[in-house]
C-alpha cells in the first residue's frame, strides 16, 4: 500500500505479468520466529498486532474512501480459525466506508527472513487489500527513502492479478522507475493462496504459492538503492477506492467486502 499517491501509468506501463516461473521457494534452513494461527475468537491478538489510525483524517495519502478503525469486531475479527478484515459502507467519521488497518509495529519487527501470508482476498471493483512492510524507524527519512516492502496487493478492477513491489529513494513509481510485477492468477478471491517474501542481504523474492514471480537485488551502493537492511514490520489492511483502487470507481453495491487470513507466518535462518 503506497504512503503516497499512485497513478494509472504506474499500472499500465510498469507492470509486466507473470504467469508461470521454474523458480521454487527453498525452505531449508528456515526457523519460525513469530506466527499468527488465528485460532482465538474474538478480537486480533494483542500482544502480536496493533490498529494503526494514524492516517485517517488525511486518507494516507491515497485519497482512500475508509476510516481504519481499532478493536471493532465488524472490521477485524477472529472467528473460527481464521482472520477477517471487512470493509463495510457505512458513514464513519467522515468517510463512506469503515474497515481496518493492523499492523506488527514494536511486537513484530524483522531483519531478513520470509514471510508467509496464505490468505483469500475481496473481489469487488474498488477494493484494494494489502500485505505490505515499513522500516520500523525510517532511518533514512520519510517514504520513500527507508523503503517499502509490498508482498502481496490486489485491486478490484483487476481481478485476475496480485503484484509485488518494492520502493526506495531510488526506485519508485512518483520518477518512473519503479520495480513491480504482476503474478496471473484468476482465483484469488474463491480460494486462499499463500503470498510468501524471502528477504535475505542480497535480494527480496516475491512468491505466490510456490511461484517465484518477483525479484530485487542489492546493488551494494547506498541506502538510495537499497534500504532494506534495517528492521521492517507487517501490515494487513483492506482499503476502498483511492488513487489505485478506486481508477474504475467503486462498486457501492457490493459491499461488505473482506480480506480472510488463514495465518501469518514469519521466518529466519
Amino acid at each position: 500500500m503506497k504512503a503516497i499517491k499512485l497513478n494509472i501509468s504506474y499500472i499500465l506501463v510498469a507492470i509486466t505479468l507473470l504467469a508461470c516461473s521454474s523458480q521454487k521457494k527453498d525452505n531449508s534452513g528456515y526457523k519460525m520466529v513469530w506466527n499468527d494461527e488465528f485460532d482465538v475468537n474474538g478480537l486480533v491478538d494483542s500482544t502480536k498486532w496493533s490498529y494503526d489510525t494514524a492516517g485517517n483524517s488525511w486518507g494516507w495519502g491515497n485519497d482512500e474512501a475508509q476510516w481504519y478503525t481499532a478493536n471493532k469486531l465488524t472490521n477485524a475479527e477472529v472467528k473460527d480459525g481464521f482472520l477477517h478484515i471487512k470493509a463495510i459502507k457505512e458513514p464513519t467519521m467522515g468517510k463512506e466506508y469503515s474497515s481496518a488497518r493492523i499492523i506488527t509495529k514494536g511486537k513484530g519487527n524483522w531483519l531478513y527472513g520470509k514471510v508467509e501470508v496464505r490468505a483469500k482476498l475481496p473481489e469487488a471493483r474498488g477494493t484494494w487489500p494489502a500485505i505490505w512492510m515499513l522500516s520500523c524507524d525510517n532511518t533514512y527519512g520519510i517514504w520513500p527513502a527507508s523503503g517499502e516492502i509490498d508482498i502481496m496487493e490486489h485491486v478490484g478492477y483487476i481481478p485476475d492479478s496480485v503484484f509485488a513491489s518494492t520502493h526506495c529513494q531510488k526506485y519508485y513509481f512518483k520518477i518512473g522507475t519503479q520495480k513491480t510485477k504482476g503474478f496471473y492468477i484468476t482465483d484469488s478471491g474463491a480460494n486462499f493462496h499463500t503470498y510468501t517474501m524471502e528477504w535475505t542481504p542480497e535480494q527480496i523474492d516475491m512468491y505466490c504459492d510456490s511461484t517465484k514471480y518477483f525479484s530485487f537485488k542489492n546493488e551494494h551502493k547506498t541506502y538510495e538503492e537499497w534500504p532494506f537492511n534495517k528492521p521492517f514490520y507487517l501490515i494487513l489492511n483492506v482499503a476502498v477506492g483511492g488513487a489505485w483502487g478506486g481508477v474504475m470507481g467503486v462498486d457501492t453495491t457490493a459491499f461488505p467486502q473482506e480480506m480472510i487470513v488463514d495465518y501469518v507466518r514469519v521466518y529466519q535462518k
